[in-house]
């Protein structure tokens, strides 16, 4: 897979997963949830992400 495609993935999960907590344990888990959604907007004008940088080091490979 590439780090775009592992980035979905790796931020659809936690979404979904801080939500879930934010619901059925503690609501300060939402922020969590808007700390992913703040960094995925500022990567849309920065074209750089932390996670992609990680992910880069640990061998994903960039898309074509």
């Amino acid at each position: 897979m590439t780090v775009e495609r592992y980035l979905r993935l790796i931020a659809g999960a936690i979404v979904a997963t801080t939500v879930t907590l934010g619901y059925y344990v503690n609501p300060y888990w939402y922020l969590f949830t808007a700390f992913v959604g703040l960094n995925l907007f500022q990567s849309a004008f920065t074209n750089w992400c932390p996670m992609m940088t990680l992910l880069r080091k640990l061998g994903a490979q960039d898309s074509r």
